[in-house]
């Protein structure tokens, strides 16, 4: 299903793609902003929609632009509407490295989050219905958003970033595989609850299924990962099997 995606362009030799399910989404959001209040409405929310996922770009190029300096390459960032997601063609195991290309996203969200402040200043309220239909109040908007990105990013659900610096953490004392499943585990327990808070706390469905998505992934992943393992130690034994057999000796010519 990730590969049912539109092209659009290319930033450093990273391509960024549109799954077709964020059309639907793009509709959606355009027909609610037409409800409330004409074409200003649906032009109002289709700016919020695209500069909010502008900001998923940054977030995403924080984590890929990181990676390349460390010589990973990234294949494309797939935007979809649940989020980004950069993939990468290996995730590295040293635990410095993931920290750190981990940790870039979030930075760049507090970044454009800091910046907003010095410019506009703090907004009088927080709450998303409050914000004025002015430039003033979309940029409260967007420092709004970018701290909730920044800070939902950090919770320690795997494959989330938090999980992964959680994991990164636990890899400076323990295997990485054991790592992951330690970090998958704890990500389980917290998406599952996140989930039951969002259909029956903040009655939000979209967000539980992204918890519910969540939850997948950081299994899938941990398979996937253990499973290479599991190849890597088999080819390890028969290599060592093979080294362990003595050289045939050519046999002996006897002239006659």
């Amino acid at each position: 299903m990730l590969g049912w995606s539109i092209n659009l362009f290319r930033i450093r030799g990273i391509t960024l793609a549109l799954h077709v399910s964020f059309l639907a989404l793009l509709v959606y959001i355009s027909w609610e902003g037409w409800s409330e209040a004409g074409l200003q409405g649906a032009a109002w929310s289709v700016a919020i929609l695209g500069t909010f996922f502008s900001c998923v770009v940054l977030h995403e190029l924080g984590h890929s632009f990181t990676a390349m300096h460390f010589g990973i390459r990234v294949r494309r960032i797939l935007l979809m509407p649940i989020g980004g997601m950069a993939e990468f063609e290996s995730i590295p195991r040293e635990p410095r490295r993931e920290f750190l290309i981990t940790i870039a996203g979030p930075a760049v969200n507090f970044a454009i989050a800091g910046a907003l402040w010095l410019v506009v200043g703090s907004p009088a309220y927080w709450e998303f219905s409050n914000y004025n239909a002015d430039a003033i109040g979309f940029a409260h908007l967007l420092l709004h958003w970018n701290i909730l990105m920044g800070c939902f990013n950090l919770v320690p659900v795997f494959p989330m970033d938090g999980g992964r610096i959680f994991r990164a953490l636990l890899a400076t004392r323990l295997s990485y595989l054991r790592a992951t499943f330690w970090a998958v585990t704890v990500g389980k327990l917290f998406a599952i609850a996140g989930a039951l808070l969002a259909v029956f706390w903040w009655e939000t469905y979209l967000t539980a299924v992204l918890f519910l998505f969540i939850f997948y992934a950081g299994e899938m992943e941990y398979r996937a990962l253990l499973r290479r393992d599991l190849i890597e130690a088999h080819w390890r034994e028969t290599l060592a099997r093979f080294d362990a057999i003595p050289p045939c000796e050519p046999p002996k010519i006897t002239p006659n």
